[in-house]
């Protein structure tokens, strides 16, 4: 019992570094790009997950491979020259950069299955745990981007939304932004969100594998 928790956690600690990381490290790396030095300055534009990992997020992705955060990036919209067009950039980089290792991972897992197969298939103390931390690192990926494009404060779907509303209907939906992760929580806790991403999540991982997942 104990074993197969230690090697599910060392199976499923690289890929949910990864794409934590990787996540906000795009989220930090847009809105440089597009005039905020903030989050650059405060050392979150790096690939080192010390900097990005948030002690309850980063426990929720592994318990349940499927919802996750790490430490929200510090920006300065006053910084940008279009404000609303950079935010929605912004936000949407973390998901997107996720979607983008998704792809990648499921490539390496097509090949894993084909042309790497029959050359290292005759030695599974390397084989087997590389194809589960990519078998797993699909449907992270594919997770994170998922979960955080929910409309709710403080994902990233939430502040999609709001700059994309009009000035009013963004001024009305802004007004539950105290109360998101209170309502966030409650979702998780009562299974509404792994009912509501779960299906999401299955198909696009089935879609990228070709089902080989």
């Amino acid at each position: 019992m104990i074993n197969d928790f230690i090697q599910r956690l060392i199976l499923i600690t690289p890929p949910v570094l990864l794409a934590l990381t990787v996540h906000e490290y795009a989220h930090a790396w847009t809105a440089f790009r597009f005039g905020d030095a903030t989050a650059k300055n405060l050392g979150r534009v790096t690939l080192n997950p010390l900097k990005h990992l948030d002690p309850i997020g980063t426990l929720a992705l592994f318990l349940s491979g499927l919802f996750g955060w790490a430490k929200p990036v510090p920006i300065n919209p006053r910084n940008f020259k279009n404000p609303a067009k950079a935010l929605i950039w912004v936000s949407l980089a973390g998901p997107l950069s996720n979607i983008v290792l998704a792809g990648v991972f499921a490539i390496a897992l097509r090949l894993f299955s084909t042309e790497l197969a029959p050359l290292i298939s005759g030695y599974p103390g390397i084989y087997k745990p590389l194809f589960v931390m990519i078998q797993v690192s699909v449907i992270i990926n594919v997770s994170l981007a998922v979960f955080n494009m929910i409309p709710i404060p403080p994902l990233d779907g939430s502040k999609v939304l709001l700059h994309a509303l009009p000035y009013r209907k963004a001024l009305k939906f802004s007004r539950i932004e105290p109360y998101g992760f209170i309502i966030l929580i409650l979702l998780i806790m009562t299974g509404v969100i792994h009912k509501f991403i779960s299906p999401i999540v299955f198909l696009a991982v089935g879609l990228l594998t070709g089902g080989g997942y």
